[in-house]
């Protein structure tokens, strides 16, 4: 109670709350909407054949990042979306795991120097909701409905699409549900039901006469890539013309729409993975089907996005909606060149197919690198915004190439509610901001961004300084690049300028220190050796 009243009346000081439905509903309602392990090539409107025409109308009547930046992983992402600073400081350095409290920034969770989107955006007067998977320490305490999110249907993790999947686990406003409960759809599948429960909640909102906010967080396209068969088998048999072909056709796409600037050039592909010609029919045809699922996956989340898009309209709220869209990460190429293969019936609830590090090749075009790492393919993200009422129709299809943030998203939903965000909450103190938003972006004009944006995952690390890419794997050296005119990291200029060098190296450990990162002592054998293929360009 303390918390409540001390914000609210910092709010109302403000002027930012008011009981007056009629100006509260002035500030637009949000959705944030993240996928799963989706690639930056992954959607139509970024250059994909897979078919997203509920994503690419949004993009072509709003706006579209060309360089927006996740944190390279699923948690991290996820924590700094929710709190608008490093996944580090919020406690999520890595996963789940919890190194105990020698080591803050490896607790597997949340903590309490953090505030999330749920808490800011409740005390200025939004009816909350969090659908789909959380992941940011639920079996350690910390869900969604004790971080301010009013209503909230969610998993703990992820790692299902049906309810007869060992992982599928529900929880409807904190109680767990059986996963064949009266409340839920029969047979349900689980990016639908995310979509079905966000309306629920925006009717909650809508009776309440309160502007909402809602996170929603699919699970799709995480393994294990399941869709329902039908759906996969319009898919079969496109891709036998295999990973190489599919990368250069989504390259040619990205320039046509102009998605990407001509100086993006298509790195080499990486040897570690098969020559396509050299497969048999037998491993093209097992390759071609693990494709076809991933696509069916991505195409029934757009039609499932389709479906709330048709419900906002329904409800006459679409207009004075901002629709933000991300992925948490690139790529995935786990386990390797192989891929995963496993079930009777692949795609079926009782499968396990991953897609592999060939069809991720095809994910990142025309980047290297993955999920995990924090070259251009491990961090890129589509970024789609929507927002009929509050973008001008000249920038509708407009693309915007200023760098932005995960971290960003917290000061984005600050500034469009009106609010401020807290320096203290619940008798914590509260870790400054480091996003900025982006709000300007919608309409043309600058980002106010005062500081770098860094990276660090699993040795993996990174710091972006206006046109200025300082980016190495954790067995590298240091390499430099201008993304502005080489975003395929190509050159490396560390040599040539070695006073840029020095800089951001020099930023990059005061932040490294800052966030109280730590070493990491991992490999992963499928992973390009960029110092090596980068001698023989």
């Amino acid at each position: 109670m303390k918390k409540t009243t001390r914000l609210s009346c910092l709010f109302l000081a403000c002027g930012m709350i008011t009981t007056g439905t009629a100006i509260a509903q002035k500030r637009p309602n949000v959705i944030v909407i993240m996928a799963d392990d989706l690639g930056f090539a992954d959607l139509g409107c970024y250059g994909s054949e897979i078919p997203t025409p509920h994503l690419d109308a949004l993009a072509k009547n709003g706006v579209r990042l060309t360089n927006f930046y996740n944190t390279a992983r699923c948690c991290p992402s996820r924590a700094s979306l929710l709190t608008g600073i490093y996944a580090h400081q919020a406690g999520i350095g890595h996963m789940m795991e919890d190194k105990g409290p020698e080591h803050p920034a490896y607790r597997g969770r949340l903590n309490n120097e953090s505030v999330t989107i749920g808490e800011v955006m409740k005390n200025a007067g939004y009816f909350t909701a969090m659908v789909g998977k959380w992941h940011v320490g639920q079996a350690q305490g910390v869900v969604p409905w004790k971080r301010g999110f009013d209503r909230s249907l969610n998993a703990p993790a992820g790692g299902f699409y049906y309810g007869d999947h060992p992982n599928a686990k529900l929880f409807l406003n904190g109680k767990r549900l059986p996963n064949d409960a009266a409340v839920l759809p029969q047979n349900w599948y689980s990016t639908d039901l995310w979509s079905n429960y966000s309306l629920r909640f925006i009717d909650e909102a809508l009776q309440e006469q309160k502007p909402f906010m809602l996170y929603l967080a699919y699970n799709a396209p995480h393994f294990p890539l399941q869709a329902p068969l039908d759906e996969i088998e319009k898919f079969r048999k496109k891709y036998l013309e295999g990973w190489e072909k599919l990368r250069e056709q989504r390259y040619k796409k990205q320039l046509a729409i102009g998605l990407l600037d001509p100086s993006s050039k298509l790195t080499p592909f990486n040897p570690n993975v098969p020559d396509w010609d050299q497969l048999s029919q037998q491993e093209k045809e097992k390759f071609d089907h693990i494709m076809a699922i991933y696509a069916a996956v991505i195409a029934h989340m757009d039609k499932s996005i389709g479906d709330l898009v048709a419900g906002l309209k329904k409800r006459n709220v679409f207009d004075n909606t901002v629709l933000l869209f991300v992925s948490d990460n690139g790529g995935n190429a786990e386990p390797g060149a192989e891929g995963k293969y496993d079930g009777a019936i692949p795609g079926s609830s009782q499968s396990s197919v991953f897609l592999g590090q060939g069809w991720a090749e095809a994910s990142c075009t025309p980047f290297w690198g993955y999920k995990h790492q924090t070259h251009e393919g491990g961090i890129s993200s589509p970024c789609i915004v929507s927002w009929p009422a509050g973008i001008p129709a000249s920038r509708n299809g407009a693309f915007e190439r200023q760098p932005a943030h995960i971290t960003d998203i917290m000061a984005t939903l600050v500034d469009l509610g009106k609010t401020q965000y807290p320096s203290t909450f619940g008798g914590n103190a509260i870790q400054p901001l480091e996003g900025a938003s982006m709000v300007p972006a919608f309409t043309g004009k600058k980002i106010n961004r005062v500081n770098p944006i860094f990276w660090e995952h699993e040795g993996n690390k990174a710091v972006l300084d206006g046109k200025w890419k300082l980016v190495a794997e954790h067995t590298e050296q240091w390499q430099l690049y201008d993304i502005e005119n080489d975003r395929s990291e190509l050159h490396d200029l560390s040599s040539a300028q070695p006073e840029i060098a020095g800089k951001l190296k020099r930023e990059y450990e005061h932040w490294y220190q800052k966030v109280k990162a730590e070493p990491f002592k991992r490999t992963f054998k499928w992973f390009y050796n960029y110092t090596d293929a980068k001698s023989n360009l």
